[in-house]
């Protein structure tokens, strides 16, 4: 478990499915990702999927819980997603940030990333991270460029174009 000055950040459990579901259902959330919301059937097969990232491969992503509350706010950390972007992209550890709306605005996932990166470096010293954008999605934008997240390319991605980015990791 990380704990940052209003989070707490771990990795999922099965009693988080129902929060995450009803993130992943909110069309806020969804708006830049996918721009749809997750099916019940969906959602269930990403949640699978946090929980296999963590006993297959010793990372995923995190769930944030404010501190304050004890209320789930979303999830950020790191994944292998298999995209299939290409060699500048595929063999890094892909950062992902996902925020309930009742999270939105309040700086947490920058205070969630930056101690999800330092917990990465920390573990797996990777020379480079990567992370995947919609070019519509300002504040992401702007959150990769606080956390040292660079534009490289455009491509497209589920027929939709996107932006990738790249961090070195700081000697």
């Amino acid at each position: 478990m990380i704990e940052t000055e209003r989070l707490l950040l771990r990795p999922h459990i099965a009693d988080d499915f129902e929060d995450c579901l009803a993130m992943w259902q909110d069309p806020a959330v969804v708006k830049y990702i996918s721009g749809k919301p997750a099916t019940e059937a969906e959602a269930w097969t990403r949640f699978l999927g946090y929980l296999g990232h963590w006993k297959i491969m010793r990372y995923g992503l995190f769930v944030l819980i404010e501190k304050s509350s004890g209320q789930f706010m979303g999830n950020v950390g790191f994944s292998d997603f298999r995209r299939g972007l290409g060699p500048d992209f595929d063999p890094f550890h892909e950062a992902a940030w996902v925020l309930a709306t009742a999270a939105h605005g309040k700086g947490y996932a920058q205070e969630a990333m930056v101690a999800a990166q330092s917990w990465l470096d920390e573990e797996f010293s990777p020379a480079q991270t990567v992370c995947i954008i919609s070019p519509e999605n300002i504040p992401s934008i702007n959150l990769a460029e606080r956390l040292g997240f660079l534009p490289t390319r455009e491509s497209i991605y589920n027929e939709k174009t996107v932006r990738l980015f790249e961090r070195l990791r700081p000697e």
